[in-house]
């Protein structure tokens, strides 16, 4: 009986081929996940590339930054796709972009030079805040009318940051975001996101509150409340003493009047107050804002209406204390006080016979 030969070569090439195909699959997931983002969240670093630094002499760098996962499989992908020479310079990069886009914007040159400044005045609402950053930035006003509807992004913000809650979620509320971003002068890249700068902004207001967070948690009134009043007291206090119109609006408000502030209608319509004066239908609509309408009596509006200075909260955490209703400015910004409307009748008159009434 003649024995069967086995095919060994045959077998061997087979095991051999299914070898390579595991280990090719193995090394294309390895460096598919080598080149993705370290992070899918917006994380921005100002990168520095000194003088005579080459793609690969900043392999390290760039790992100790967090911005590339492998410092091997980088210098695999620069010698694969030949980067043109790198140029000196300031490069703002991001966690999470890949490494194809990371090479492409170091190859493109600094975009340091794409920085700029903006700043937020005291007492602008969210309408002028849109507006700089739009003007100023890439961003467009979609971009951040949809992410201050975001509730998974309100959600992130709300466990962040202690002073911020879930008030700002409220659909009666024109925009989340108001009344917390801290006016002040900030430097961003053109091509930021508008994650980057509403965090800054919010860093800058948690750095500025944190002195009082024992007296805005330990009150009568929630934070929200706090920076809403706050917020009134700013456009309202053309005088400078403001600690005396917080005082004024906490004796309304205790006394289940309404606050029957002109700055709330006009945001409550949105209208700036320099645009025209308001009508008398718009003086006695009713809506969450405008504290004209008896129906606000005793009541704060549903949110902030502008970006509140530090002053105008220090203000509504230390009012003084009076028996005052009524106040008005003069063009010196001298503010008198009355405890009638009858007084503050005459004040008023008193201070246009000495052409004194101050008009925005």
């Amino acid at each position: 009986m003649k024995k069967r030969k086995v095919k060994i070569i045959p077998c061997l090439i087979t095991i051999l081929i299914l070898l390579v195909l595991i280990i090719s699959i193995g090394i294309y997931f390895i460096y598919k996940y080598s080149t993705s983002s370290v992070s899918k969240k917006s994380v921005e670093v100002t990168f520095t590339v000194n003088k005579n630094e080459s793609f690969i002499t900043i392999a390290d760098d760039l790992k100790k930054a967090g911005l590339i996962k492998s410092e091997l499989i980088y210098k695999v992908y620069i010698k694969l796709n030949q980067p043109k020479k790198l140029e000196k310079g300031i490069y703002i990069l991001n966690k999470n972009m890949s490494l194809e886009r990371i090479i492409k914007t170091l190859d493109n040159g600094s975009n340091y030079n794409d920085n700029v400044r903006i700043t937020f005045k005291e007492g602008i609402n969210m309408r002028k805040v849109i507006k700089l950053i739009t003007e100023n930035t890439n961003i467009t006003e979609n971009e951040i009318l949809d992410k201050l509807k975001d509730n998974n992004y309100l959600d992130t913000l709300i466990i962040k940051y202690w002073f911020i809650t879930a008030d700002i979620k409220n659909k009666k509320i024109y925009y989340s975001l108001e009344g917390y971003l801290y006016p002040d002068t900030y430097e961003f890249n053109k091509n930021t996101t508008i994650e980057k700068i509403f965090e800054t902004m919010l860093d800058n207001t948690d750095n500025k509150l944190k002195k009082y967070e024992t007296n805005l948690t330990n009150n009568k009134y929630t934070i929200h409340e706090l920076l809403t009043l706050a917020s009134i007291v700013e456009l309202e206090s053309v005088g400078n003493d403001r600690n005396g119109v917080a005082g004024v609006f906490y004796n309304r408000l205790n006394n289940n009047w309404t606050l029957g502030s002109d700055v709330t209608t006009y945001y409550g319509i949105k209208v700036d107050m320099n645009e025209r004066d308001l009508y008398k239908d718009e003086i006695n609509a009713y809506n969450a804002y405008n504290t004209r309408n008896s129906k606000m009596a005793g009541k704060l509006p549903i949110g902030p209406i502008c970006n509140p200075s530090i002053k105008s909260i220090e203000a509504v955490l230390n009012p003084t204390q009076s028996n005052y209703y009524y106040f008005v400015a003069d063009k010196n910004k001298k503010t008198y006080y009355s405890k009638t409307y009858n007084e503050h009748l005459n004040t008023i008159q008193k201070l246009k016979s000495q052409n004194l009434w101050y008009e925005y």
